[in-house]
């Protein structure tokens, strides 16, 4: 449901390219495929985390490459009656933090790896506090995507997304306003999906691999638009 509801939405929304592995460019309606699009089976898919429309913008580019994951977000949605019902029934998997039901993330999680099912996680946690609309860097990762990595030894594929903060972003009134103009401005959207690594090293170490891996996708991403944090970096 959430793939499909983001390959309608997001087309009105804004102009979504992809591109894989630095290789090649998907511009081809939402539903048509990749070739040479890899995401291994049981995959952990690390993305950054920049606005509220971000998921979105990720599940419409990895159904173009016929990738349906299952989703880690806050527990919050699971309280809105329809979604919250469409989200458990399709396994997508609630994140209570600062709770001690957060260990049960990891273990949905790995569950489902288990069964061959690709895992979105955000590993930043949250969103920036910034009010503009600028694409900057992840911040710094938390621990669960090197936990979960160390657990399952799933390999992790980063993807890096630029141009949902041009949809939303800011204070309530202004992602409002920034969801109702969007199917006007139609602003360039951007998802570059890396390569697949496995993790190393210790818990630190394999925290600083992953971020540095979906860093660079979201490097790769932000220049397609012409960031300039991205540009001078």
């Amino acid at each position: 449901m959430l793939s499909r509801l983001s390959q309608t939405l997001v087309p009105a929304i804004g102009r979504l390219t992809v591109t894989v592995d630095a290789v090649h460019t998907v511009t081809a309606p939402c539903g048509t495929g990749a070739q040479g699009a890899v995401v291994p089976p049981g995959s952990i898919l690390a993305a950054n985390h920049t606005s509220l429309a971000d998921p979105a913008i990720v599940l419409a580019a990895l159904r173009r490459l016929g990738v349906r994951p299952v989703v880690m977000a806050t527990a919050g949605l699971w309280r809105i009656p329809l979604l919250g019902r469409a989200l458990a029934r399709e396994g997508h998997i609630p994140v209570h933090r600062h709770d001690r039901r957060a260990a049960q993330a990891l273990d949905l999680a790995a569950a489902a790896l288990e069964e061959g099912r690709p895992v979105l996680i955000y590993a930043e946690g949250g969103l920036p506090l910034r009010k503009d609309a600028a694409e900057a860097a992840p911040v710094t990762f938390r621990s669960g995507l090197a936990r979960l990595a160390e657990r399952t030894g799933a390999p992790v594929v980063p993807i890096g997304q630029a141009g949902a903060r041009r949809v939303s972003s800011g204070n309530a009134a202004k992602q409002l306003a920034g969801l109702v103009t969007a199917p006007v401005r139609r602003p360039d959207l951007h998802v570059h999906v890396g390569a697949p690594l496995t993790l190393t090293g210790d818990r630190a170490v394999r925290t600083a691999q992953a971020y540095g891996a979906v860093t660079d996708a979201w490097r790769t991403a932000a220049a397609h638009l012409g960031e300039p944090a991205a540009l001078a970096a």
